[in-house]
């Protein structure tokens, strides 16, 4: 392998390597704001309960 074909296949890794981070970043970011979400609809769901157990208490 010359010193171009190096380069440029050293480049094909680099930018494989970035691709991939950046996937994995953006899996991370999707379970977080999807754990954020399901605890904002329990959260939402239990008020909601409440809500209902006290207008049928009173």
């Amino acid at each position: 392998m010359d010193n171009s074909q190096n380069a440029s296949y050293q480049a094909g890794q680099v930018k494989g390597q970035t691709q991939e981070k950046a996937s994995n970043m953006m899996d991370k970011a999707s379970n977080t704001a999807q754990s954020a979400m399901e605890s904002c609809q329990e959260a939402g769901q239990q008020v909601k309960a409440k809500a209902q157990g006290a207008a049928e208490c009173c």
